[in-house]
């Protein structure tokens, strides 16, 4: 049993505790929380400066595609970093093991306890099941070629189950509006089931998105139609938010959101990787149109970012915002614990084990560097 007390304690359900203790199991249980150290023996107490919180939640992530870090050159687009993509495939499967293991590490180290991953293969199923993290894993369909839906959707149900197999929690998602018809959207709403806690997908990344649907031309236009793109994508749907009314789900989280504007968001949930927003396409959300009980954060993949650290992210946020350090620790974990179904993580109520993190470079209430 330990009692962890530093400068302050975020237990992120109730305002921060100026010298806080924490009181947890030795599996990290949470046992208790004190508002005054002299409520504990001093001779328990172990002090720290700093702040300390519960570990961070990854709301996006695609960790099989760590082997591609590098590979990207920034600022170049989405549709220049997708050819990125398309060379996964070209590299031997002991490459893509060992970089899979080594981001996983680098998440622990940088204070990650929870992931939302995104797969297209199965890849990075051996080194989930060591149980080192939590994950949600989604099973991304995309499809532009109504010919080819029921095979992709077939391959998607063939990777979920493989990953429930192995005690996984998986549900089959859309990769985003403009690679999902119609009627594949129809068959991932109607496959959803009592183990499916979230749907979740990319939302307005790019310009060129909002183009497309908006004004049925572009970058994102000619680059469909030059994969013989059935035109059931764009035809009736005016806007990126129409795939809401497609799913009809109770629970969303739409990630990116980089070209949203206030008059899009919804009540949902929402997932912004900053770092990986500047990297493809050099910008950022404007962070004033969210709502702070429902706003995520995620590294997105190595491919897209040269490090998977929550922290890392938050700077940027902290920099672009006007949200404060409990609200930033919020958005960093509770509410991606919240929308993920982690129901063990994200703060320090009693009977949680949320990881504990130990932040210790501050200035007046700011986040200056990593743990």
């Amino acid at each position: 049993m330990r009692f962890l007390t530093a400068d302050y304690l975020f237990p992120l359900y109730i305002i921060p505790i100026k010298e806080g203790v924490l009181q947890i199991s030795n599996d990290g249980q949470v046992i208790a929380i004190f508002k005054n150290r002299s409520e504990v023996p001093q001779a328990k107490l172990e002090i720290f400066e700093g702040i300390i919180c519960p570990g961070f939640v990854n709301a996006h992530c695609h960790l099989e595609l760590s082997h591609l870090k590098g590979n990207a050159e920034k600022g170049k687009g989405f549709l220049e970093f997708s050819n990125i993509i398309r060379e996964r495939d070209s590299y031997i499967d002991t490459a893509k093991e060992q970089a899979i293991e080594r981001a996983e590490q680098e998440m622990i180290a940088n204070g990650i306890v929870g992931v939302g991953d995104i797969c297209n293969t199965s890849d990075t199923l051996k080194q989930k099941q060591k149980e080192n993290l939590k994950y949600y894993n989604f099973i991304e369909t995309f499809c532009v070629n109504v010919n080819k839906i029921d095979v992709i959707f077939n391959q998607a149900i063939e990777l979920k189950n493989e990953f429930r197999a192995a005690d996984q929690i998986a549900s089959i998602v859309p990769h985003s509006l403009y690679s999902v018809p119609p009627v594949l959207m129809n068959k991932i709403k109607n496959a959803f089931d009592e183990k499916d806690e979230l749907l979740t997908f990319h939302m307005q990344e790019t310009k060129e998105e909002n183009q497309l649907f908006e004004n049925k031309k572009g970058d994102f236009f000619d680059w469909l139609n030059g994969m013989n793109a059935t035109s059931s994508i764009w035809k009736d749907r005016n806007k990126s938010t129409d795939i809401l009314q497609e799913l009809g789900c109770k629970k969303v989280l739409l990630v990116h959101n980089t070209f949203a504007k206030k008059e899009d968001i919804t009540d949902n949930y929402y997932c912004t990787c900053p770092k990986a927003n500047l990297y493809i396409e050099n910008d950022l959300p404007d962070y004033s149109i969210f709502d702070t009980d429902k706003l995520c954060v995620g590294t997105d993949s190595l491919a897209s970012n040269d490090a998977l650290s929550i922290l890392d992210e938050l700077l940027i946020i902290q920099n672009n915002s006007n949200f404060d350090l409990n609200t930033l620790l919020k958005i960093a974990c509770k509410n991606g614990a919240k929308a993920l179904g982690f129901e063990q993580l994200g703060t320090f109520k009693k009977g949680k084990i949320p990881g504990v993190n130990l932040i210790k470079s501050l200035a007046d209430n700011k986040i200056t560097k990593l743990i």
